[in-house]
């Protein structure tokens, strides 16, 4: 797994070595904003410690998992991801780009938007929560949705979902212009190159085809079993099985 290192009260003056070049971010004032995760108060950036391409070969199985749902398996009982279910945003040979869709943590779209100065005149959007999109860079937001739009910085997935992460679709959705669905996350999950590979080989990790119903229509508590259903597996059985492990 992804081995990380906790830094608190701190903003990082430049992205990180593992950021994405030809992405440009909104920045989330996170140093002055507490929020949960899994029922813990964390307030700061958490910052990966990149493990290089550690077990990886070039023989290992050439698959795209482009579009498809990380499952963590029931026996990850601890860490970040434990319990999560993770869409894919991009994989290539250069390594993977995810975002958790189903952890929301304790701050609303609503006091996000306050906090980076930008007005949201939409109320059905006020009380919506923002996820933990995984432990790279929390100062920064992500929107995963459908609709294109021409935003600044977007990252086409395929043609109907993209991942953007420039200001203007923010100000777009405060306006009632933005997309129709969307997730909205502080942070990503990344893997270096074959890392997710080599996680996959050690049953780390079960995927599937992604759904736009699980990712949109269905509530975030909802969204891991029934990606396990598109599996024909049923998680509940998957976690009293792990627990008599």
């Amino acid at each position: 797994m992804l081995r990380l290192k906790a830094r608190f009260d701190r903003v990082a003056d430049s992205p990180p070595a593992d950021s994405r070049p030809d992405l440009c971010y909104w920045h989330f004032p996170v140093a002055g904003v507490n929020f949960r995760v899994n029922g813990m108060r964390r307030r700061g950036l958490i910052q990966i410690v990149r493990p290089g391409a550690w077990g990886y070969n070039a023989d290992m199985p050439d698959f795209n998992l482009t579009h498809h749902f990380l499952i963590a398996m029931p026996a990850m009982q601890e860490g970040v991801f434990a319990g999560t279910l993770t869409y894919i945003c991009e994989h290539n040979e250069n390594g993977a780009l995810g975002i958790v869709v189903n952890r929301p943590i304790s701050l609303t779209l609503g006091e996000m938007f306050d906090q980076v100065n930008i007005a949201l005149d939409q109320p059905n959007l006020v009380k919506l929560p923002v996820y933990f999109g995984g432990p790279v860079q929390t100062e920064r937001g992500f929107v995963l949705h459908d609709t294109p739009g021409n935003w600044e910085s977007t990252l086409c997935i395929n043609d109907k979902l993209s991942l953007t992460t420039s200001r203007d679709i923010l100000e777009a959705m405060g306006t009632g212009q933005g997309p129709r669905n969307m997730i909205v996350t502080l942070g990503y999950a990344g893997w270096d190159q074959g890392q997710l590979e080599h996680e996959i080989t050690e049953n780390i990790w079960l995927t599937v085809p992604a759904s736009e119903h699980i990712l949109f229509d269905l509530p975030p508590e909802e969204r891991l079993p029934a990606a396990m259903a598109l599996l024909g597996v049923d998680y509940g059985s998957l976690v009293e099985d792990a627990g008599h492990a």
